[in-house]
């Protein structure tokens, strides 16, 4: 028998292989899965006696809705193939289903986690709606239903909201990227809307599968105003229901959730009015009854009444005033005139009117009080006073005691 090359042998085997198998679906247990930078992902199949090699190259896992992972059963479809470098065969993996569970399913709980340990869910990043906005964007196809009642129902409810719509796809490829373009733009709005409403009406899982994509969610927690989400019906619920400030059961909702009805805030401004209008009035008797008591009171029946008890007090008080000014006066001129008296006996002006005499020594201007002769010579000039009057002369002869 003529020999063969390697590569012919490999060759004839993969083609064998082809021809065998076609596409085949394959269920096992995943293990030793590793993601390299080139996006492709390769991975282990096995059960309980064998195992097989698998690749799932990048255009496919670009597609796949969830992750991955060591341990999870798969139902996985593709074709038999044959590394001819290695001489390997492995499956080459084009599609994945998870065992027991739906695709998107799995991808919601996955994500669920990972968003919810990142804090995405937690109601202390829940922004307050405000109670009266003024401006509305509305993310949402343009055609659909959910944009024609949110619009209904808001102008019912309330008038002179300016709402601007957004319009994005909100299903098939491509959409969740728009959804998330369109609520990053709102932080490069020169005038933000007060709340953002990311809406669209009912579906499938697969037609409201846009507002689960990880794209979305995220665009929604960074937006810098508030966001309803109101995606399906009642029982459907979207990540980003979870992710945004506020949940609304549907497109209605969230235009009954972000304004107040105006026919029931006229009734509450009545109602306050009619409060406002009672506690005045009440406030007017009890005032008007607390006035007449008062005016009831003698002092207001008959004012001078209290003005002539005062002035009565006022007389009392200036006589019982003028009595001690009287006293204190006389007390006081008896006093003066006793040290007068004492005054005048030790005055020595007095005793000159007994006929005594004061002799002063004249120096100049100065007076020099002479109490005994030895202070004289002759030729001093000395002057005399008297009771009435005063001499002046000169020494012409001192006679000292011995």
């Amino acid at each position: 028998m003529k020999p063969v090359t390697v590569s012919v042998l490999t060759d004839a085997i993969r083609h064998t292989m082809s021809q065998k198998f076609g596409r085949v679906f394959v269920q096992a247990e995943i293990s030793g899965i590793t993601k390299p930078q080139s996006g492709h992902i390769y991975l282990t199949l096995k059960d309980e006696f064998a195992q097989i090699s698998g690749v799932v190259w990048r255009t496919t896992a670009e597609q796949l809705k969830f992750d991955l992972e060591d341990g999870q059963k798969v139902v996985c479809g593709g074709y038999v193939d044959l590394y001819p470098q290695r001489g390997t065969y492995q499956l080459i993996i084009q599609q994945v289903q998870p065992v027991g569970i739906g695709e998107l399913e799995l991808a919601f709980r996955q994500l669920h986690a990972k968003l919810q340990s990142e804090g995405l869910f937690s109601a202390d990043n829940k922004k307050t709606l405000p109670r009266y906005p003024k401006k509305v964007a509305v993310v949402t196809s343009p055609t659909g239903a959910a944009v024609r009642d949110f619009l209904q129902v808001l102008d019912r409810r309330w008038k002179n909201i300016e709402v601007t719509i957004l319009p994005v796809k909100v299903q098939g490829s491509g959409s969740a990227d728009e959804v998330a373009a369109a609520i990053r733009s709102i932080s490069k709005f020169e005038t933000p809307p007060d709340v953002v409403v990311v809406t669209r009406g009912g579906g499938s899982k697969e037609d409201l599968w846009s507002f689960s994509e990880e794209v979305v969610c995220r665009a929604i927690h960074a937006c810098p105003v508030p966001v309803i989400s109101a995606v399906g019906h009642e029982v459907d619920v979207s990540l980003s229901d979870l992710v945004a400030d506020v949940r609304a059961l549907t497109p209605s909702e969230a235009a009954e959730r972000l304004v107040p009805d105006r026919t029931e805030f006229a009734q509450q401004l009545r109602n306050v009015r009619s409060r406002m209008s009672r506690a005045l009035r009440d406030q007017l008797e009890s005032a008007t009854a607390e006035l007449r008591q008062i005016a009831a009171r003698p002092v207001f029946a008959r004012p001078m009444v209290l003005v002539e008890r005062n002035v009565e007090r006022v007389n009392d008080i200036e006589d019982r005033i003028n009595r001690v000014i009287d006293q204190k006066t006389k007390l006081a001129e008896s006093e003066i005139s006793a040290l007068a008296g004492r005054l005048e006996s030790i005055n020595p002006l007095a005793v000159l009117a007994r006929g005594y005499s004061l002799t002063s020594m004249i120096d100049g201007p100065n007076r020099k009080l002479v109490t005994e002769s030895s202070a004289l010579e002759i030729g001093d000039e000395i002057e005399i006073r008297f009771s009435h009057g005063n001499v002046a002369s000169k020494v012409t002869e001192v006679n000292n005691p011995k």
